[in-house]
């Protein structure tokens, strides 16, 4: 009997992923539009040259321009944005702050932004949401958030910066950014 190894996810991505417009949500100069923007690490801390970022998300009213948004689908905002790490592991999505969204009991969720990451040795992508550090009040009533370990809390937070927010990703190790089973 023969064995085939386990593929893992990468490192092929460049090959048919991304695409000219894929990191921007939206085009630039849309009022309110900022740079998600961060460093995807191993588990050393190296950046990774060769994952792929992709980020799903609500619009500034907190509805989706999909079928299966619960309130009806709204039209005109992709809400999907999808961005390889260049040779420094940096990656970078153009978009808008998303709105509240109801979660499943119908209480609200914080503004978030939910994201797969896709890199070399994952045999499945990892998924894990960003949340705003200055969302301070809706941040405190997320049962997502609060739900997480308070200590850990900070790996899931975007710091406002000069060009939008910095939001790094770290697969493995101290800091280890947390993610979810989907």
């Amino acid at each position: 009997m023969t064995y085939t190894p386990s593929q893992t996810v990468g490192p092929y991505l460049s090959i048919g992923l991304p695409w000219p417009d894929g990191p921007d949500v939206v085009t630039e100069g849309v009022p309110g539009a900022f740079r998600l923007h961060g460093v995807v690490t191993d588990g050393a801390g190296d950046p990774i040259p060769d994952a792929l970022v992709e980020t799903w998300q609500a619009d500034p009213a907190g509805r989706f321009d999909h079928p299966d948004d619960p309130r009806g689908a709204v039209s005109g905002f992709r809400g999907f944005g999808r961005c390889p790490t260049d040779d420094s592991g940096r990656y970078w999505i153009r978009t808008l702050k998303p709105g509240a969204v109801p979660g499943p009991d119908g209480a609200p969720q914080a503004p978030h932004i939910d994201v797969s990451v896709f890199a070399r040795g994952l045999l499945h992508r990892v998924v894990t949401r960003v949340y705003f550090a200055d969302e301070e009040a809706a941040n405190a009533t997320d049962a997502i958030l609060t739900g997480v370990p308070e200590n850990r809390r900070a790996t899931l937070l975007a710091v406002p910066d000069e060009t939008g927010y910095r939001f790094d990703i770290r697969l493995q190790g101290d800091d280890e950014t947390v993610f979810f089973a989907v």
